[in-house]
């Protein structure tokens, strides 16, 4: 048996392509029986592969077919197939074909329905396409019944955001997380993935190697078992030890009272050209979904010259797995801890009021989230349609319209942001003797002067400062 390196297993998932559903009519109480024994398809004809042994090949995981269930909703099923074809473009694969079956629910044992999957099996075949990806969470017998039909791998939508998420962490610390959220999600599946894909194969994952490697034997289980355990115990130490940095890093800006924005979103809706736009840095911008999971912190400054720090987050998604929220809660206290949230919004996407709930879904999952002040940002106004804006700025009359790329309503935001950051609440009318200058550079950064005038004795300030800057200031000019 050829050995499978766990990047092989759910990595380079698919291409966006042609996907293909049906459009709804008036709803029914019944699903008329045509309509659920349709299978609707788009396809791109390839060289049959002969495929017969799922556990003794390599798994390329290049070609693909998507499988999606929807019970009435056509058109937002539709958008989520075309969303999962971006995700797994991201991943590297390329998609053979979309198919949308619609029923009330997925089967509970093979997700379409034996017969459909039958269809599949001839129409995976046919394609030779060796994975199929199926829009929605699998459980584990799910998943074992329906590759023991199709005879290919079949894999689900978490796992190809968990396997994303994989390729792209770069820091120490979110790779430690990613990890901690694939062994999360293979824990209760070790079972399925032992009986269906080996029968006597290595647990390289159980290893601490990475996920989707070929399952361990079926009498390794418990090992197996034990042994990711004990790495996800190491692994949430290793970010409880890396937590005291970033903790670090938060209370300097709140000693210096710099107030804190954090950029948060549905993934590739502009969140890092809206960074880079507002702060002149260079971070990483890259039109495909999770370029950025490290996040990243700039500073930048609002119209009348007051400092405050820019964090852009991992972007979300539709379903973001539950292992990914509380793996990444570390890097997502970033949002919480804010005094304000640009919740940008890809105004150009087929779906922009679903991305919003997304995301304010996931915000919900993240504790104290909720109660920091937002602002939504309508991103991509040069590219989306006028009657999309006007629907958007009718739901959320405070929104800021700005084009990241152009330019366009971007000192429309420095003004908006400034607006809602924390104002400096108490009076200041002092001198501050020249030794203390850098009181003088604190003020500029964090407070509101009206009035500055050098003296003989020292700087004359006349403005606003918060509490703290202010008592060092009287301290300073009574010493």
């Amino acid at each position: 048996m050829s050995a499978t390196h766990p990047e092989d297993v759910v990595a380079r998932i698919l291409s966006r392509a042609g996907t293909a559903v049906e459009r709804d009519g008036a709803e029914e109480p019944q699903l008329a029986v045509e309509e659920r024994a349709a299978l609707r398809r788009v396809g791109l004809s390839t060289e049959l592969e002969d495929v017969s042994e799922v556990e003794y090949r390599t798994l390329r995981l290049e070609k693909v077919v998507l499988v999606g269930v929807h019970s009435g909703g056509a058109e937002r099923a539709e958008v989520s197939l075309r969303e999962l074809a971006a995700l797994a473009e991201t991943a590297g694969s390329q998609v053979l074909d979309g198919v949308l079956q619609r029923r009330p629910a997925p089967d509970p044992t093979t997700y379409l329905g034996s017969g459909k999957a039958e269809e599949l099996r001839d129409l995976v075949a046919a394609l030779g396409a060796d994975t199929v990806i199926v829009d929605g969470e699998l459980s584990p017998s799910q998943r074992r019944a329906l590759e023991d039909i199709v005879k290919v791998k079949v894999v689900d939508r978490t796992a190809v955001i968990l396997d994303i998420f994989a390729q792209h962490a770069k820091s120490r610390e979110g790779k430690a997380q990613v990890e901690l959220a694939q062994l999360e999600y293979l824990l209760p599946r070790l079972r399925g993935w032992g009986e269906s894909m080996s029968r006597q194969a290595g647990g390289r994952v159980a290893g601490g190697e990475g996920i989707g490697s070929r399952g361990p034997g079926e009498t390794k289980i418990e090992l197996d078992r034990r042994r990711i355990r004990a790495r996800m115990v190491r692994l949430r130490r290793q970010i409880r030890e890396m937590a005291p940095a970033r903790a670090t890093k938060r209370s300097s800006r709140h000693r210096n009272a710099v107030p804190a924005v954090a950029i948060a979103g549905y993934t590739n809706a502009g969140k890092s050209s809206l960074l880079n736009r507002l702060t002149g840095s260079d971070a990483m911008v890259q039109n495909a979904l999770f370029a950025t999971l490290d996040p990243t912190v700039r500073r930048a400054e609002t119209p009348d010259g007051r400092e405050y720090t820019l964090a852009d987050t991992v972007g979300f998604v539709r379903n973001l797995p539950h292992e990914l929220v509380e793996a990444f809660r570390s890097t997502l206290e970033e949002v919480a801890e804010a005094d304000l949230i640009l919740h940008v919004v890809d105004a150009a996407h087929a779906d922009p009021e679903g991305q919003i709930d997304a995301v304010h879904r996931v915000l919900k999952d993240i504790p104290g989230a909720s109660d920091v002040p937002e602002l939504i940002v309508l991103n991509k106004t040069d590219i989306a349609p006028l009657d999309t804006l006007i629907r958007l700025r009718r739901a959320h009359p405070d929104a800021v319209a700005v084009s990241a790329h152009t330019g366009a309503g971007i000192e429309e935001l420095r003004s908006a942001i400034a607006e809602n950051l924390p104002q400096p609440a108490v009076t200041v009318d002092l001198v501050v003797p020249y030794s203390r200058g850098d009181l003088v550079a604190r003020m500029h950064q964090s407070g509101e002067i009206d009035l500055e005038e050098h003296l003989p004795e020292g700087t004359h300030l006349r403005g606003r400062a918060d509490e703290a800057l202010a008592a060092e200031l009287a301290r300073a000019a009574t010493a």
